[in-house]
């Protein structure tokens, strides 16, 4: 391709995103998102909810960016795949932030269960300080006593 093609793919693509989408969370592989997707049903449309674990994200700076979710129903595993700025999806609501190191998460197929959960990455701190607080509190009586 030559360059003046390629800056007006660029062109476009920056045009595309711009447009459709404003409010996309920012989400990884390995986090759980809900996705509220329309879906037509002969003259009838709907919104159908999607909520599972982000397996695959594909072409994250281009117009053509795709996410794949995976959730297990009814001891089913089922993976949907959807173009991120597709006027289709409703909304994206980002549910729990998993900690991963892997790109692609197709390890995650066979497995079921237990052996199939994602370290949760937000901890919450709010209870540790506070256990901090009182123990120095305690401390500090016991010294005061002593």
């Amino acid at each position: 391709m030559s360059a003046r093609t390629v800056s007006l793919i660029n062109k476009i693509n920056g045009e595309v995103k711009n447009a459709i989408k404003e409010n996309i969370p920012q989400f990884r592989v390995g986090d759980t998102v809900r996705v509220h997707a329309k879906i037509i049903e002969g003259e009838k449309e709907r919104v159908q909810l999607f909520e599972g674990l982000v397996a695959r994200r594909t072409n994250k700076t281009s117009a053509n960016a795709t996410f794949t979710v995976r959730k297990v129903s009814f001891n089913v595993g089922v993976e949907r795949t959807f173009f991120l700025y597709s006027p289709r999806i409703q909304k994206i609501e980002l549910v729990s932030t998993g900690k991963v190191r892997r790109s692609k998460l197709f390890y995650l197929r066979p497995l079921r269960g237990k052996a199939a959960r994602i370290e949760s990455q937000r901890a919450d701190t709010s209870e540790s300080v506070e256990s901090s607080v009182g123990s120095s509190a305690n401390s500090e009586a016991a010294q005061a006593s002593a």
